[in-house]
């Protein structure tokens, strides 16, 4: 693992484990919180209910107060206090109710099937005996009772909250009571909406961490971008090294041979025509061996001129770019038995440096080869073109072209026109190759006066 993916994670890592902590911590939060409101809110809901059963039946009782308070115990009192308690509704599940102590009801108005019956051994969904239990409390005084009942609007049973009280001089139980289920719809619905809020939360965290990793990886990106830049920089900065060292060798190395060993293979030569003109006519012996060794040496001389023009072209550095690259194209394309036209005047340039003049050179140079061992050419044409804006030299045959694109993908192809580009890049010109069914035309260009080299960071 390299450095820079674990300072990837350490800087990642962190942020996804806060993610993961903090949705833990809001789940928590949201669990608590959504108890600790249910109990607060069931408490409220409760207090409010259990008063407001309170006032009902104090109302229901005001309301036959005047008739209780007479004395009279007859039936017809009673009936005309029952219709009374009838009119009393308030809602589709608000009623009272009214039972006597012996467990018959009296009074329903959802409920009228009931009316006579002796519920006192009722029991609710719960297994509760309701009925009794509500006599028990009126006779205590009044209280409270939870059961659960049939609630009429949606006709099904429901828990209920009853609070009942009693007419001991009539033996009555009456009361009301208020369907406890609303306050679960109600908590589920606050649980949803608290619910959705965490959800809300845990997006605009996740928003906020996925923000910080992308800032992150840009980051880390953005290094990475600027170190292989100066990865590349410093590259092509030892690449012109390379190449300035490779040309100053050559140089040198041309020198050698022009000024050391090409002198002293002349000299071996004219020793050796002196002492062939000195010896008699009539040997046979030593004039054949010595005519045979100045061959060699002949043979050995224009080897290591050559050579020499090869490593380093004397024409360059003597006659100019443009008499080297003319003899170059003579030279090479006689050889192939290639016809090769020059255009362009021999005069030197002004305004290129030996660098650049060397640069141009090698790139004619590795493209007049590539020219005469694939195209199959029969002609090449050389045109010089010198302006105010720099120089161009173009380079053009009749040969087979090539797929610049499936060379350019090929791993193994294109080594000579990348080394060609990259050359003209380091002295700030630039190449262009264009090849078709009726030939290949390559063109380089530099400025007159080339830009300086891209500092290294």
């Amino acid at each position: 693992m390299n450095l820079r993916l674990k300072l990837l994670l350490v800087a990642t890592l962190p942020l996804a484990l806060v993610f993961a902590l903090t949705t833990w911590v809001l789940h928590a939060q949201e669990a608590d919180l959504s108890r600790h409101q249910q109990e607060l809110l069931r408490a409220a809901y409760s207090d409010a209910t259990r008063a407001e059963l309170r006032h009902y039946v104090a109302l229901a009782l005001s309301t036959i107060s005047p008739l209780y308070n007479t004395g009279r115990d007859d039936d017809d009192v009673k009936r005309l206090a029952m219709q009374q308690l009838v009119n009393l509704d308030y809602g589709p599940d608000g009623y009272f109710f009214l039972y006597d102590y012996s467990g018959r009801n009296l009074m329903h108005p959802r409920q009228p099937e009931l009316v006579g019956r002796n519920l006192m051994e009722l029991r609710d969904g719960r297994g509760q005996p309701v009925i009794r239990q509500m006599i028990d409390k009126a006779r205590a005084g009044g209280g409270f009772v939870d059961y659960v009942w049939n609630r009429p609007s949606l006709h099904r049973d429901s828990p209920k909250l009853g609070y009942v009280t009693g007419l001991d001089r009539w033996q009555w139980m009456i009361g009301t009571g208020t369907y406890t289920d609303d306050i679960d719809r109600l908590t589920q619905e606050l649980d949803k909406q608290l619910a959705a809020s965490l959800r809300t939360t845990q997006r605009w965290v996740a928003a906020a961490t996925a923000l910080s990793i992308v800032v992150i990886l840009a980051s880390v990106l953005g290094l990475s971008i600027t170190e292989l830049r100066a990865a590349d920089a410093k590259l092509m900065l030892l690449a012109r090294r390379l190449v300035r060292s490779q040309e100053h060798e050559r140089a040198w190395l041309s020198r050698e041979l022009h000024d050391g060993t090409s002198q002293t293979l002349v000299s071996a030569k004219l020793l050796t025509e002196s002492a062939i003109q000195r010896l008699p006519d009539d040997d046979d012996v030593v004039r054949p061996l010595l005519q045979r060794s100045l061959v060699r040496l002949s043979q050995a001389l224009d080897g290591v001129r050559d050579i020499s023009h090869r490593v380093r072209p004397t024409e360059l550095d003597m006659l100019g770019l443009a008499a080297a690259l003319r003899q170059l194209g003579e030279e090479s394309c006689t050889a192939a038995g290639v016809n090769f036209s020059f255009e362009g005047s021999d005069e030197e340039p002004q305004g290129l440096s030996d660098e650049v003049r060397t640069t141009l050179f090698r790139v004619i140079q590795e493209a007049l080869a590539n020219v005469l061992k694939h195209a199959q050419a029969r002609h090449v044409r050389l045109v010089l073109a010198s302006g105010n804006a720099g120089l161009r030299l173009t380079l053009q045959d009749d040969g087979r072209g090539f797929d610049l694109n499936a060379v350019a993908q090929h791993p193994r192809r294109g080594i000579g026109l990348r080394n060609m580009r990259e050359r003209l890049s380091d002295v700030g010109g630039r190449l262009e190759v264009m090849s078709g069914a009726e030939g290949t035309r390559i063109v380089a260009e530099v400025p007159r006066v080339t830009s300086p080299h891209r500092a290294v960071p």
